[in-house]
């Protein structure tokens, strides 16, 4: 049997703000929706299903984040996940240069949880808060081609 992951799914509070801050990134918005109805009932097990969704893609064409904003039913809030916590807890994004990344979260009142770590010599990397206070990772290849 043939897998392939298609794409990392996230419950925002806020669409727009989630979709700024990894545009800003470099994701590229996809495709954008409003979806409801039986057939997203049954997909996702939830009656009255009502979301915004957006779909975006990063820059080498390989990895794609689906955002969505809940309008039915209401979205939960629950305390954002801490590292080990069990289940999905991050998305991480490796980058060019982290310090450019890292001012662009900050931007969007997004700052690294602790600090930036060196791991060896191959990573400069961190773990910040994003939108909806999503965990997400950056790490930059200290051994570019």
């Amino acid at each position: 049997m043939a897998i392939k992951l298609e794409n990392v799914g996230i419950a925002v509070r806020d669409l727009e703000a989630a979709i700024a801050f990894f545009t800003d990134l470099g994701l590229t918005v996809v495709g954008r929706d409003t979806v409801s109805g039986e057939w997203t009932d049954t997909a996702v097990g939830l009656d009255g299903n009502h979301a915004r969704i957006a779909m975006l893609q990063t820059p080498d064409g390989h990895g794609q984040l689906e955002l969505f904003e809940y309008i039915h039913p209401q979205a939960i809030e629950v305390e954002p996940t801490r590292p080990n916590d069990i289940g999905m807890h991050r998305v991480a994004f490796s980058v060019d240069d982290i310090d450019d990344a890292l001012e662009i979260a900050a931007k969007h009142g997004c700052h690294p949880l602790r600090g930036v770590a060196t791991y060896g010599d191959i990573y400069k990397l961190t773990y910040l808060r994003g939108p909806s206070g999503i965990l997400v990772m950056l790490a930059e290849n200290l051994k570019k081609d």
